[in-house]
């Protein structure tokens, strides 16, 4: 089987879609009306079908050149062909403020510009609908194409040619033409004109937005473009942070890890809002609270480890007929069975999330007492269910132990809230959950630690390797210069390495054995060595991974140890988070490292 080559995609978007686009300009990905909806452009995981995509055919071309604008989500691509012709694609999803409100329509805008030359030129628009169909019909219209599928009717309004368009006929590109992909509204402006207003809106309200970043000294460009990715995962209409923008790009080659990442997980979506928090992009962490207090205020039902965008919505796992997958590597999976897991992380990742509104000045409303109540009755799940059985936060499918992490992140619950109480002056309630803290730590530390193997296990009474224990020290349950944790992180260095890179885990689960790594265990091993004391390693490792980001600076879930290749869902939160959190670590603080610099 031919391996897929590296998933060199950019993502463009405006917090309420998103697309990919190749370096081609070919736009691959796109879930329209929004993040979690059919693929209009389904091209990813459409195999050897020449179906659900958009992109500019050029005659005769040589070289193609795609990047970002600088600290933008708009991708520019430059084609250029054997005769000297050039031709400039700009793709972007207007955003920007307008009439007080952000203007964030399901839309995205192609503009086509001739720089140099007589370019010729075929444009090809083929969307899909209910997952990898054609379109039941297409009509053309005064200056637009509107493609009908199912329910849903995909708009495109063009001064191109609509005969060109529908025909896909070559012709020579002696102007500007501009594609306006979206609902099926008319489009009552100068195309031209509109595109390159919202073009230039756009630009100014992301290099606005990353100006007010408070970024590290080093690695500025990698953060910059991780915390624009980790903005673009966030659905703002709810303010649910997806885990990732596809579905079904297996984990490695064959292996049938093919999950739909298009919703809200609760511990994925903590690590978003840490890492943006961390920037100073306080908004999303704010109206992500919300979006878990809203499902806090339904406590009397357990949680789910995962939510779609819109919380009371299900999201059943089935399969999509008509989609052969990543290379042809199905199944293509919509929905995520999770949600029907047992996962008893949950209630740490909830109040740890929740816990910044008691602490965080910057907020216009702070936490009160009456969030800390709510918030207790999570405190007395993490205490029921701590030390029980669980899918674990690597949800295995086929069996049930209980896992560190997750007893981890109910002691976490509960130191949390002793703390929360400290600040509303509940001293009683301090001590009655300091005390619970306490009792769990006493007994993870206990039952989690193996002597024979020379470290926390995976799971209690298992000598199972797994590098979720990597973030005990994070969550503060022991000191990251204990002996046990020192043991615990050289042993992993030592056993869970492949090629420098650190596994999940090596045994084998419902599916074998995994081949990938995933890739935020190595910014978690990186942490723990920074946190030891061993930064010169720690950054040597750091700069490896960067090196290892696609083209346009994106990580996706897994890298293979052994070629290097990216694998799973794209762009991956975890990931991505991964990259500044680490940074933040390990760069110098801005004023030593500008003594360096002046000498």
């Amino acid at each position: 089987m031919k391996s897929p080559q590296k998933l060199d995609l950019a993502l463009i978007g405006n917090c309420r879609v998103a697309a990919l686009v190749d370096r081609q300009a070919r736009l691959v990905w796109w879930c329209f009306p929004r993040f979690d909806s059919n693929p209009v452009f389904s091209r990813l995981i459409s195999g050897a079908e020449e179906k659900g995509f958009c992109d500019v055919v050029m005659e005769t071309m040589v070289t193609s050149e795609s990047a970002y604008i600088r600290n933008t989500a708009i991708v520019c691509t430059i084609l250029k062909d054997a005769r000297g012709g050039e031709v400039r694609i700009t793709d972007f999803m207007p955003r920007f403020q307008r009439h007080e409100r952000i203007f964030r329509p399901p839309q995205m805008i192609r503009r086509i510009e001739p720089l140099s030359g007589l370019p010729r030129i075929t444009i090809r628009m083929r969307p899909t609908f209910n997952y990898g169909e054609p379109p039941l019909q297409v009509a053309i219209g005064s200056n637009h194409i509107r493609y009908i599928g199912g329910g849903e009717v995909l708009r495109v309004t063009t001064d191109a040619p609509l005969s060109y368009v529908a025909d896909e006929t070559t012709f020579a590109l002696t102007r500007p033409v501009t594609l306006i992909m979206g609902a099926d509204e008319p489009f009552i402006t100068g195309i031209d004109e509109t595109a390159r207003e919202f073009q230039d809106r756009t630009r100014d309200y992301w290099q606005s937005w990353v100006r007010g970043l408070a970024i590290p000294f080093e690695w500025q460009d990698a953060v910059t473009r991780a915390a624009i990715t980790l903005r673009l995962c966030s659905f703002e209409e709810t303010s649910g942070i997806i885990a990732a923008h596809t579905t079904s790009i297996p984990e490695h080659s064959g292996s049938g890890r093919n999950w739909d990442y298009r919703f809200c997980w609760l511990r994925d979506a903590y690590f978003v809002i840490n890492a943006l928090n961390h920037l100073g992009a306080t908004q999303t962490m704010e109206a992500y609270i919300n979006y878990i207090t809203t499902i806090v205020v339904d406590s009397d039902h357990p949680l789910q480890p995962v939510y779609s965008i819109v919380p009371n919505l299900r999201i059943d796992e089935i399969i999509a007929p008509h989609l052969t997958g990543y290379y042809g590597q199905g199944p293509v999976r919509i929905g995520n069975q999770a949600a029907e897991q047992t996962q008893h992380d949950i209630y740490g990742t909830v109040v740890l999330g929740a816990s910044q509104m008691f602490v965080d000045t910057r907020l216009p409303r702070g936490g009160d007492e009456a969030l800390f109540r709510r918030l207790e009755t999570l405190g007395e799940r993490a205490w029921r269910y701590g030390t029980t059985p669980d899918a674990g936060l690597w949800e295995y499918r086929g069996r049930s132990r209980t896992h560190t992490y997750s007893a981890s992140l109910c002691f976490a619950a509960c130191d949390r809230l002793a703390q929360i109480a400290i600040k509303l002056g509940l001293s009683e309630r301090a001590n009655f959950w300091r005390q619970r803290a306490e009792n769990l730590r006493a007994e993870i530390l206990s039952r989690a630690w193996d002597p024979e193997v020379g470290a926390f296990v995976g799971a209690f009474g298992y000598t199972d390797l797994d590098a979720s224990v990597l973030q005990m020290a994070e969550i503060g349950l022991i000191d990251p210069r204990d002996p046990r944790f020192v043991k615990t992180c050289e042993t992993i260095g030592r056993d869970l390495t492949r090629n420098g890179w650190i596994m999940r885990y090596t045994t084998e689960d419902d599916f074998g054995a995994p081949e990938t790594a995933f890739l935020v265990c190595s910014f978690w091993y990186i942490d723990a060595l920074a946190s030891m004391g061993r930064k010169d390693e720690a950054r040597e490792r750091f700069c490896d991974i960067l090196s290892r980001r696609n083209h346009f600076g994106i990580l996706s879930e897994d890298i293979h140890p052994t070629t290097g290749e990216l694998w799973g869902n794209f762009p991956q939160t975890y990931s991505m988070a991964g990259i500044i959190n680490t940074a933040r670590r390990l760069s110098l603080p801005w004023e030593e490292a500008w003594r360096n610099v002046t000498g």
